[in-house]
């Protein structure tokens, strides 16, 4: 197992203190998702809907309440994966680009994939990525929480410049990774949970990477759960799912490349590690 992990590390890719330095920052990501909804790209399931998504998600902790105080501690207790494999996997997973995204889910679908080779699994997920990455907007621009490394002192695995003056709750990567499982999930129902454990992880590298409380990430995830729940009722969601199905079965039935079963190997056994 060691040696597996070594190997990952090898080749992955109001203020009470001063802000933290950061260490082990890479580069920026290509599409950062922290301030707000995606921009360009086709428009939502919902656009034409004025639909309220807010009243279903619980309400961002406060100073004083027992989650907010859960959300320091676990703040405090993941900078103990500075410097290690996973953090590093933390700060990768900041990469939100549809071929960064592509490459994140690529061990769970057991294939690996380009924009290009497969438009209509593309575009169902930005589609629907965006639904959620709305209400999330909405959520954020509402609640007007603070990032937890602006609570307490503490590294980051990426640069704070990269969230700017965005809010912390509900968290934008953690919407857009798991919007991506739950749509993956049902395009490939066959590795739905590992499809799942990856875009769960996804948020985890948040918490982890010092950039989001749990409960940011908790909050994302319910948002999008009950965004996927309006969606998946739309005819034109179920229209492009059955296309994006029957692209991948396509893609399958051809010759293709899959991923390194060594370092999918290596990503299970980070995927498994969780903040509590």
């Amino acid at each position: 197992m060691l040696g597996m992990i070594l190997l990952f590390a090898a080749c992955s890719a109001p203020v009470r203190q001063p802000q933290p330095a950061v260490t082990n920052a890479v580069a920026p990501p290509q599409s950062p998702a922290a301030a707000g909804p995606p921009r360009g790209g086709p428009p939502g399931y919902l656009s034409t809907r004025n639909i309220d998504l807010m009243p279903v998600l619980p309400p961002a902790p406060q100073k004083g309440d027992a989650t907010y105080e859960h959300d320091r501690r676990i703040f405090r207790e993941t900078r103990k994966y500075q410097g290690t494999p996973r953090w590093e996997m933390a700060s990768g997973d900041a990469q939100l680009g549809t071929a960064q995204m592509l490459q994140h889910f690529s061990c769970s679908l057991d294939i690996e994939l380009t924009p290009q080779q497969a438009p209509r699994m593309v575009q169902i997920l930005q589609r629907a990525t965006r639904d959620a990455s709305q209400a999330m907007g909405k959520a954020k621009d509402f609640y007007k929480r603070q990032r937890p490394y602006l609570i307490d002192q503490g590294p980051t695995c990426r640069p704070p410049a990269e969230t700017g003056n965005s809010f912390d709750y509900p968290s934008g990567h953690t919407t857009a990774g798991w919007s991506w499982a739950m749509v993956l999930a049902q395009i490939d129902t066959d590795h739905a949970v590992p499809i799942l454990e990856r875009g769960r992880a996804i948020g985890d590298s948040r918490v982890i990477c010092g950039v989001h409380n749990a409960s940011a990430v908790q909050g994302a995830r319910f948002l999008v759960g009950a965004t996927m729940a309006v969606v998946m009722g739309t005819e034109a969601y179920q229209s492009d799912l059955a296309a994006a199905r029957q692209e991948l079965a396509t893609l399958r039935a051809q010759p293709h490349a899959t991923p390194e079963p060594q370092r999918c190997e290596v990503e299970r056994e980070l995927v498994a590690i969780q903040p509590r």
